[in-house]
């Protein structure tokens, strides 16, 4: 006899196909009328739809009650998202964008994501009792890439193709798309320095030389520079074998237009097979693949990377919505309400925008003082950071002393959750907002 199928499989099924449906008959409306991101969207239908109300989306019952796995599952959740959105990125600036542009990206990147770290850090540092500066590093490291998932909303669409400078939409996706792989550095300097110096090095031997040496080894040689060479090596593979397809018309058009999804997945799960840094790997392979900017011509009209890319966002961010921990802003033993809602104002304010004002003048890109305000602003973030926050607490949970987490370790664990997770929510909710969106798109930068 027939009767109701009420599992997670089914529920999940029909509600994010439900969602998406519902999305896609107003999302002209929403996005070109309203303003209003399918980010900022998609995380509110997460809480709508999350424990906390409708209850159709339950990843406690997905994790099978284990907290451990529900971090596992938004690890790889937010892995597999960058690394399309990263390899996309690459695939979309033009013929040798990386060697030509290379001065603006190096200020960027260096001084600049080391400036912005700093500055993050010392505002979490002042406004979070009991956090050592060390620590407050840590928590800072996972907010200070650019996140290239939410830059995709000001560098795509009617409004930026005719408001924001062609050149100015090229400088932020090079920028968002490599300082996300670039993270680890800043990260695992400030983890090692706090296991291996934290509390004596209590569980530990070696002391501040090895951390350094560690850092140097693991971090720069084993995941920063493998990864740009293999991501180097894979994309010149991958261009060479796809033209030599296509001229001896070996791969059909479907094919064709999915090789860079397929390859983005392929450069994730190997990298992450061997261990290094799959997150610069794809934007450094997603460029050299379209080094020579035929696959990209090739595909600038059509519409599969663009859709792929909606799915994503979509998804991840209801994800977002249903596992963010909302009860621990008001209720945690780290920061309270009031400091850490003027914590993410100032770091909304000073991260970023202080930092680009003093670079502007030696990047070409940025013409004048109000693009530079308007690059400063608009630095979002989001699944980078929640990457970076699976990783730094996978990290600080292997620091032990008697097979239990170290003190200081277990304290960090929580400021990073708490904090990472309301200045996420911060991000998407005040650069989404339909009164910030227009102001960015239309002011004449």
């Amino acid at each position: 006899m027939p009767a109701l199928s009420l599992d997670n499989f089914n529920i999940v099924c029909a509600t994010l196909g439900g969602f998406i449906l519902l999305f896609g008959l107003v999302s002209f409306l929403f996005k070109e009328k309203f303003y209003l991101s399918e980010a900022l969207i998609s995380l509110l239908a997460g809480v709508v739809l999350s424990p906390h109300a409708a209850n159709f989306i339950r990843p406690d019952e997905y994790a099978l009650g284990s907290e451990g796995n529900l971090e596992v599952i938004t690890l790889h959740f937010t892995r597999l998202v960058l690394g399309v959105q990263l390899f996309l990125a690459g695939v979309q600036l033009p013929k040798r964008y990386l060697q030509v542009e290379w001065k603006s990206l190096a200020l960027l990147l260096g001084p600049g994501m080391a400036a912005m770290w700093i500055c993050s850090s010392l505002i979490i540092w002042a406004m979070t009792p009991n956090l050592q500066y060390l620590h407050a590093l840590i928590v800072a490291a996972c907010v200070t890439p650019t996140d290239p998932v939410l830059s995709n909303s000001i560098v795509k669409g009617k409004f930026a193709d005719k408001h924001v400078p062609r050149k100015l939409q090229r400088i932020i996706i090079a920028e968002s798309g490599a300082n996300d792989g670039l993270g680890y550095p800043f990260l695992f300097f400030a983890l090692y320095l706090m296991k291996y110096t934290g509390l004596g090095g209590a569980g530990t031997t070696g002391g501040a030389g090895n951390a350094i040496g560690r850092w140097f080894y693991e971090t720069w040689c084993y995941e920063i520079l493998l990864s740009v060479i293999y991501g180097i090596v894979v994309g010149w593979l991958s261009r060479n074998l796809l033209h030599w397809a296509e001229e001896n018309r070996y791969v059909d058009r479907e094919s064709f237009l999915v090789f860079a999804i397929s390859l983005a997945l392929f450069v994730v799960g190997t990298c992450g097979l061997f261990g290094t840094d799959d997150l610069l790997a794809c934007f450094v392979a997603g460029n050299v693949f379209t080094q020579d900017d035929w696959f990209r011509l090739e595909t600038m009209d059509d519409s599969l990377q663009p859709t792929m890319d909606m799915l994503l966002n979509l998804a991840v961010f209801m994800w977002f919505g249903a596992v963010c921990p909302w009860s621990l802003f008001a209720d945690n033993s780290v920061i309270p309400l009031y400091r850490l809602i003027f914590l993410g104002i100032l770091i909304l304010l000073v991260r970023r925008i202080p930092v680009i004002l003093a670079l502007h003048r030696y990047i070409h890109q940025i013409e004048q003082l109000s693009q530079a305000a308007f690059v400063g602003f608009f630095g979002p973030i989001g699944v980078g950071a929640v990457f970076y926050m699976s990783v730094c607490r996978e990290s600080l949970n292997g620091i032990k002393v008697d097979g239990n987490v170290r003190a200081d370790a277990q304290h960090v664990s929580e400021a990073v959750e708490v904090i990472v997770w309301f200045l996420v929510v911060c991000s998407i909710v005040c650069f989404f907002l339909p009164c910030v969106l227009p102001i960015l798109l239309t002011t004449r930068v």
